[in-house]
């Protein structure tokens, strides 16, 4: 697939953030681009902000429900055109301390996170293996080969997508189909804005959003929904971008046991919480129950994070 490709491309998880972007860069590669959300709203502002670029295609679907994303391909191979490439970017972030996490949290995160990428992978690949070609992107995380505290449902379902789409790429050899495993690091896409948070909301929001959103530690997600559009379309079987997530995952791979202990020292170092703390805000909820002074230091710190909530549909 070249720069001037055509083809019908999916993005589940298209009609904001990270997704958003992936769309884009694809209709600047001519591909006719079917993007899937759950909310009905936010896929029609996507599809105004997308539409002066190429022909795009909105589904209402829930990535967590294997036979709707089957009829989702199914109609897009039918109405649209071959589906030539699928990109699972369907995401949950919820951030909190494991003492006030519910089963129900780890359930949704496994649901969207491990079970999304495998419908839509499992959906599309009889009609591409069929044609002997296509290409299997999976959006998981850094998260997914070193676990941080207070993300523990997130890093179980990222853990378990790295998993499925390695192996992708090793049952895939040959066909004509390739996999491609996404690792990035943090990314400015605006996310903490609609990200969950719970224990001391707060608290878990004063430090997570500023290290989403401060240049030396996260990626303009811009440049990484490229490096990711380019790497799967290319049929590399892994993508990794951010210097943190080359660190990391060199740290864990020669280090694993100084990596878990340190992972340890970094838990102590986060908001506590009481068992009955289960609450759950969003990051908007949560940053309007900060302080004076800590709004003020955070806003400070995530300004470049907000006006990429703004550009990503996030808002």
């Amino acid at each position: 697939m070249t720069e001037t490709s055509s083809g019908t491309a999916l993005v589940a998880g298209g009609s904001r953030g990270l997704g958003l972007l992936i769309a884009e860069g694809l209709l600047r590669r001519r591909f006719t681009v079917s993007i899937c959300g759950r909310d009905a709203d936010t896929l029609d502002r996507a599809r105004a902000s997308l539409e002066p670029l190429g022909r795009i295609d909105i589904e209402v679907c829930d990535v967590r429900d294997r036979d709707a994303v089957a009829a989702w391909v199914e109609r897009a191979e039918r109405d649209l055109g071959p589906v030539e490439a699928t990109f699972a970017v369907a995401g949950t972030i919820q951030v909190g301390p494991l003492i006030a996490a519910s089963p129900e949290m780890f359930d949704d995160a496994i649901d969207i996170m491990l079970r999304g990428p495998i419908h839509l992978a499992l959906a599309a690949l009889p009609a591409m293996r069929a044609r002997h070609r296509g290409r299997i992107g999976t959006i998981a995380s850094i998260g997914g080969m070193v676990a941080p505290p207070h993300l523990l449902p997130y890093v179980a379902a990222k853990f378990g997508a790295v998993g499925f789409s390695d192996g992708l790429v090793a049952e895939l050899a040959g066909t004509g189909v390739t996999a491609t495993t996404i690792i990035p690091g943090l990314m400015r896409t605006g996310s903490p804005e609609r990200a969950s948070f719970f224990g001391d909301a707060a608290a878990e929001y004063a430090w997570f959003s500023p290290l989403a959103s401060m240049p030396l530690v996260s990626i303009d997600a811009e440049r990484a929904a490229r490096r990711i559009v380019n790497g799967v379309l290319a049929g590399k079987p892994m993508v990794m971008f951010t210097p943190l997530a080359f660190l990391g995952s060199r740290t864990r791979g020669l280090f694993p046991g100084t990596t878990a202990r340190l992972m340890g020292v970094v838990n102590r170092l986060l908001p506590s919480a009481d068992p009955g703390d289960s609450e759950i805000v969003e990051g908007r909820v949560a940053e309007q129950r900060l302080g004076p002074r800590a709004s003020r230091v955070v806003g400070a710190l995530t300004v470049l994070g907000k006006r990429a909530a703004e550009r990503t549909n996030e808002r």
